[in-house]
């Protein structure tokens, strides 16, 4: 009867159900269960969080999620503010972050380890908060946001999601991929060595479908069925049939390279690892 699972970096998960009740387990740490309960218990077996949800993010020390009807919430560590709340206080409890009209779709909602969330609203507008290393907010700066910021203008994002290191990759309505965030090894794709602190086009194609951040290297499917990598490949993550010995400069990819096949369906990346669902 489970809809959606969210696994979160530090030993916490959390479930939604076809009823839209979410359930939550796992490690309390800064009261990232949303249970009101003290930060140093734990929860062995699915606890519902009062409410009724549509989709759900946990990262290393809290989570949050957004309710059927377009308000969005948070929990857990906030000393980055994190949770989007113009504040710096941990709430082991859910809160409302402002606004209305936060998009429900599972590829709309982001949370990488502690620091930093996004979401995007159902007119298409991209919002960013949290502590915005390298640059990762898209605000051109590396100003720490304890509120939700808009990424520029355009009403046109349609996926967004982070990488473990701090990038964000984000797909827009017209099949565009873009990126931004830290830089080395060709992390963000632009075949350059340069940092940049708010969105650039990763190339010129315009038929990107999917994207999968890990926290090394990171690919991405197209709408004809192939499926692309880049940065790290010390352990042959990039998929192509070399490896980096153990390096990550080594063999490494600042663009995408192409991974043979054409019934790539859903990327998905981690720590020197990558891994795509075929049709």
């Amino acid at each position: 009867n489970w809809k959606q699972a969210a696994a979160g970096d530090n030993n916490r998960s959390a479930l939604i159900d076809k009823s839209n009740n979410l359930w939550i387990f796992g490690d309390n740490q800064y009261g990232g269960l949303g249970q009101n309960a003290p930060t140093n218990s734990h929860l062995s077996s699915p606890t519902q969080i009062p409410g009724t949800w549509s989709v759900v993010t946990c990262g290393q020390m809290g989570a949050g999620g957004v309710k059927t009807d377009g308000t969005m919430w948070a929990w857990g560590r906030n000393d980055l503010g994190q949770l989007g709340l113009n504040n710096g206080t941990p709430y082991s409890s859910p809160v409302q972050i402002p606004g209305t009209g936060w998009s429900s779709n599972i590829n709309h909602v982001s949370q990488v380890a502690n620091t930093d969330r996004l979401a995007i609203k159902t007119d298409g507008t991209l919002w960013m908060w949290g502590r915005n290393n390298e640059g990762v907010l898209g605000q051109n700066n590396k100003t720490k946001y304890s509120s939700p910021v808009q990424v520029g203008t355009e009403t046109t994002w349609q996926m967004a999601t982070f990488s473990g290191v701090a990038n964000c990759f984000a797909i827009k309505t017209d099949g565009t991929l873009w990126s931004w965030g830290y830089e080395s090894y060709g992390y963000t794709a632009h075949n350059n060595t340069t940092e940049y602190s708010s969105p650039k086009q990763v190339g010129t194609d315009t038929n990107w479908a999917d994207v999968g951040g890990g926290k090394y290297a990171s690919c991405a499917t197209k709408t004809d069925g192939t499926l692309w990598s880049w940065g790290s490949n010390a352990f042959g993550e990039l998929g192509g049939n070399f490896t980096g010995g153990g390096s990550m400069s080594t063999n490494s990819r600042s663009s995408p390279i192409q991974i043979p096949g054409t019934n790539w369906l859903r990327p998905f990346a981690g720590s020197h690892w990558m891994g795509c669902l075929k049709t």
